[in-house]
């Protein structure tokens, strides 16, 4: 299994379920670095004052935001981390809706979510729910410093975690300024007719194996024919820090407090007479 980029629980009402959040999808493009053709050096980018055309030093940069033409509003690194939120290591569900309720210019970037060992009961509990109900659940969740509204949802026998754009950074349908023919056309029986019969003609079942990048391939070609000349250069990665997951206790007890509204126990730690 992939490795975990973040470690937290599943959290409504008094129930947690511990889970492993790793990332659905992998980057398959073609990554071109700049080097200098001379010495194969690589090129970075300056920081360039745009009136002057002068290099600036880091020390130099403050951040600003516009707020209204020419004129900015300078903030502190204090003032941006304290408007930062507090990571909870917490996907906090909000509500349960419909699953075709969410647009799909909302989704975003999906995730898989895989239980942690004391939670495969109540994540599998979970996964049933919403399949049962046929809901998705919204839900809060704070990775990296950034808030995100999310939708999590089952798959297969897994949960997916998919990342939603916030309501705000989705433009209406109504600036695509559509006419009475497209919104009101007025088709003959024969054109949809035939148009029907294109669609049947051509409809196959889904192979993911049948699409590719024919560039990212072809480029990769060329890669692997340097390479066996001996020109490839070595890149090194830093792993991300696991964090630790949250405690499950007695569901049951849990479901029960949360439809009744009182507070759940917390879970009895056993001592240990041993040196950790």
């Amino acid at each position: 299994m992939p490795r975990a980029i973040w470690k937290g629980a599943i959290s409504f009402g008094l129930v947690h379920i511990p889970v492993s959040l790793v990332s659905a999808t992998s980057s398959q493009g073609v990554d071109f670095d700049w080097l200098d053709k001379r010495s194969m050096d690589p090129v970075g980018y300056k920081r360039i004052n745009k009136t002057t055309g002068k290099e600036v030093t880091k020390d130099n940069i403050v951040k600003g935001v516009a707020f209204e033409k020419g004129r900015y509003v300078v903030l502190s690194e204090e003032e941006i981390r304290s408007a930062h939120p507090k990571s909870t290591q917490t996907i906090e569900i909000i509500a349960f809706v419909a699953s075709d309720q969410i647009p799909l210019q909302n989704i975003d970037t999906p995730y898989f979510l895989a239980p942690d060992k004391r939670g495969g009961k109540v994540y599998a509990l979970l996964r049933e729910t919403l399949r049962k109900t046929r809901k998705v659940a919204l839900a809060n969740v704070v990775l990296h410093t950034k808030q995100h509204l999310a939708a999590l949802m089952p798959l297969d026998s897994a949960l997916v975690l998919v990342m939603l754009r916030w309501p705000a950074e989705v433009r209406s349908l109504d600036e695509l300024d559509l006419g009475s023919d497209v919104t009101k056309p007025s088709l003959a029986k024969g054109e949809l007719d035939m148009a029907k019969r294109l669609v049947e003609d051509m409809s196959a079942d889904w192979q993911p194996d049948d699409y590719r990048d024919s560039f990212q391939e072809k480029i990769m070609a060329l890669v692997a024919k340097k390479a066996k000349a001996g020109k490839i250069e070595a890149v090194e990665t830093r792993d991300s820090e696991e964090r630790k997951s949250a405690d499950v206790i007695d569901l049951t007890e849990l479901l029960k407090r949360s439809l009744a509204g009182k507070p759940a126990k917390k879970p009895a730690t056993k001592k240990s007479t041993k040196a950790s």
